[in-house]
């Protein structure tokens, strides 16, 4: 039996520790008032009995409230008023200094929460932890000076989640859409050193590196840039290629017959595009930021992105180049093939795609195989999106979050701008929360969810406020070189914070669980879909009246929660303890989910999902789980195609692994230990060792390679497949 202790370090549970504390509080009282020594016994003993129900380690917390309970249930009232006052003076103590013994824990890899906190991050490398140690004094100062009380309070106990306050104290934001184009035809500045337009699609592909490793240390979510941007120096490559051939030749006194010419040119341009993919794989793989983690990027493929001809033909064969060497995959320090997380790739489905008669369909197959192989691309359906976003195409600014159609953001040509805007921050609502506090009453949970809404809009408020007044000099890659804008020096960002140039998002998660503590029903039922719908359309309207009163550009956002859906669950068994359907598992719900254990095959659930992705205008992604279907390409093109005529955005989980002890290279399992932990167990040799195997799932819309806590881990283990 573990506990976790309130510096995130986990421990075995010490019984003597709960027996000392309760007689300490005994001697404290009359001896009329006293406990015997059967009674002492007896409260630990019912304290062991209610924790040792649970498959997870508990919070320290969680057990001393046990322990106050279990003493009133012996009628030891005068006991339990010392141990409160105990608890007190400790708890008044430890405010003194909150981050001590959480840095202390995270230096010497004890910190259970931190170690856990990231799929994508190390924590016992020393970028990732001087990261997180700046992060622990980050959120000490958010919760103890920067945030209201009130904020802070729900925070802690589940009923919002105020997301990233380890990056707050900074005045950083969210995600960005990087304008490449901009950057790379206008030229940038990258650590005080000029970068002019590149001269050739190799170079292109360096800066393009340069640049995304730049705006990751300069912000703290993810970010996207689009292939269309760098498709243009492909021609300048096959100019530069063509003069140098026809001077080789000349010099060597060869014919200029145009036909050979032609072949070498291409060919050789083939090799610089194989090259120049491979650099910024490759680079994005392995460069390491200041946070300690590969750069967050996702890369968008849309070929209508440029003019048919030409453009748009040599934009498919960088699209073709991506698929191929992402199909390969990277070698880990075993020399083994396996599959990387980043850069996350989207491909765009469209007419002249999607089709076996369409002009570039044989592009399509080929996503459809890399996606069985590594787990992507996701797609977008050009067709579904146009009917939703005012007949626009355009990417998300990382994994999941969309820049709002703006009319009033406009490129120099007229069209409406997308790449250069960011997000600002979310917090999100636990709606799960909002129906248990409201015990199943109708009334009451309209009236707790209008509460619960205008304390998000506080603090999201608090997140706006806190980028206000930041100058532009703190990240000149984002604010005066083109990633974002080209502001001046000393300059603030204020105008970039209204009327649409960025987003702010209101996050929600558990409206599955939210149907079932109120009608006892999910919301794949008819009742429970439009009750959910009425939730969602309450989230648009409140998004749409701050709007229009604060020029702020509020929008509903469907939350991936990695480590976050642990706590949620956590707080709501402590609240509200365990109810079948809604609390029993150590997870709840992302966003509009259909919950993870409950069977529907995957076209079913993408019609269903795509109702609510039209209510989350600010980012949603879905997905279907699926098994190995490297040998059934059909199947994938299949769900692609359904996907093109139903839904704006989803992806296909299915798994890559490999274990290093035998070679094994199926699915590794997740298996229950005696004391209730969930590991990882190779399924051939019965290897545990988390340090020699290589496992890759899909958890919030990006791929995970760093393992997760408890509660994701369960939300994998609980999946059944759709297909």
């Amino acid at each position: 039996m573990k506990v976790i202790k309130r510096s995130g370090m986990e421990v075995d549970f010490d019984l003597s520790k709960i027996t000392n504390a309760i007689k300490a509080a005994n001697k404290e009282v009359d001896p009329i008032y006293q406990l015997n020594p059967y009674q002492i016994e007896a409260v630990s003993r019912m304290v062991v009995d209610k924790i040792g129900t649970g498959s997870y380690a508990v919070q320290v917390e969680d057990i001393q409230d046990l322990v106050e309970t279990s003493i009133m249930e012996m009628r030891g009232y005068e006991v339990a008023q010392k141990y409160v006052r105990y608890r007190y003076k400790r708890e008044l103590k430890r405010k003194s200094n909150t981050t001590d013994n959480g840095i202390l824990a995270l230096i010497d890899h004890l910190n259970e929460s931190i170690n856990q906190e990231n799929s994508n991050k190390n924590p016992v490398i020393n970028s990732t932890q001087r990261d997180y140690m700046a992060g622990e004094v980050s959120k000490d100062l958010t919760m103890r000076v920067l945030l209201p009380e009130e904020i802070v309070k729900a925070h802690e106990e589940g009923i919002i989640h105020f997301h990233d306050a380890d990056y707050f104290a900074q005045k950083e934001h969210n995600c960005d859409l990087i304008n490449l184009e901009d950057m790379l035809q206008n030229g940038t500045v990258i650590s005080e050193t000029l970068i002019e337009k590149p001269h050739s699609f190799f170079t292109a592909c360096n800066v393009t590196t340069q640049i995304v490793a730049q705006v990751a240390s300069n912000q703290y979510g993810g970010q996207s840039f689009t292939l269309s941007h760098l498709a243009p120096f492909v021609e300048v490559s096959r100019q530069k290629i063509r003069q140098t051939v026809i001077e080789e030749r000349t010099a060597c006194g060869d014919s200029l017959d145009e036909d050979k010419v032609e072949k070498i040119v291409e060919s050789r341009l083939k090799e610089e595009i194989r090259s120049g993919i491979q650099t910024i794989q490759y680079q994005l793989i392995t460069l390491m930021t200041c946070n300690g983690q590969a750069p967050f990027v996702t890369m968008f493929m849309y070929l209508d992105e440029v003019p048919e001809g030409r453009t748009r033909d040599d934009l498919a064969m960088l699209i073709e180049e991506v698929l191929i060497q992402r199909m390969q995959g990277v070698k880990n320090e075993k020399g083994i093939w396996i599959t990387p997380a980043f850069p996350k790739l989207i491909y765009v489905l469209d007419e002249d795609n999607i089709h076996e008669t369409s002009p570039y369909w044989s592009l399509t197959q080929l996503a459809a195989k890399c996606t069985a192989k590594r787990m992507v691309p996701d797609y977008i359906s050009a067709k579904v999106m146009r009917e939703l976003k005012k007949g626009d195409v355009y990417p998300c600014m990382g994994c999941r979050s969309f820049p709002t159609v703006e009319d009033g953001q406009r490129n120099p040509d007229g069209s409406r701008k997308y790449y250069g805007r960011f997000n600002q921050g979310v917090v999100t609502i636990n709606l799960v929360d909002v129906a248990c506090s409201s015990q199943g009453d109708m009334d009451k949970f309209w009236e707790i969810l209008e509460e619960r809404l205008e304390l998000c809009h506080r603090a999201l408020r608090c997140r706006h406020e806190r980028l206000l007044g930041t100058t532009s000099d703190v990240a000149p890659i984002l604010w005066q070189h083109g990633a974002l804008a080209r502001l001046e020096k000393g300059e603030k960002i204020d105008k970039l914070l209204y009327d649409g140039y960025s987003t702010i998002s209101l996050g929600y998660v558990g409206l599955c669980e939210m149907c079932r503590r109120m009608l006892g029903v999910p919301h794949t039922d008819p009742e429970g879909r439009e009750f959910a719908l009425k939730v969602m359309q309450k989230l648009n309207d409140k998004c749409a009246e701050w709007k229009a009163a604060e020029h702020i550009s509020y929008s509903v956002y469907g939350t991936p929660m990695e480590s976050t859906t642990y706590k949620f669950a956590k707080c709501l068994q402590k609240r509200f303890g365990i109810i079948p359907g809604v609390t029993d598992k150590n997870y709840i719900t992302n966003s509009y989910h259909v919950h993870v254990t409950e069977e529907i095959d995957a076209f079913s659930k993408l019609k269903f999902e795509a109702e609510f992705q039209k209510l989350s205008p600010g980012g949603a992604i879905s997905y279907v789980e699926v098994p190995n279907l490297q040998d059934n390409i059909e199947a994938v093109l299949s769900v692609m195609k359904f996907i093109y005529d139903n839904i704006v955005y989803a992806e296909l989980n299915t798994k890559s692994d490999y274990c290093e002890e035998c070679g094994y290279d199926g699915e590794i399992k997740i298996v229950e230990t005696e004391d209730g932990k969930l590991v990882w167990e190779c399924p051939n040799c019965g290897n545990r060792d988390q340090s020699k195997m290589s496992v890759a799932r899909r958890t919030c819309g990006y791929i995970g390679t760093q393992f997760w806590n408890q509660g994701r881990t369960q939300e994998i283990k609980d999946r059944v497949l759709h297909l």
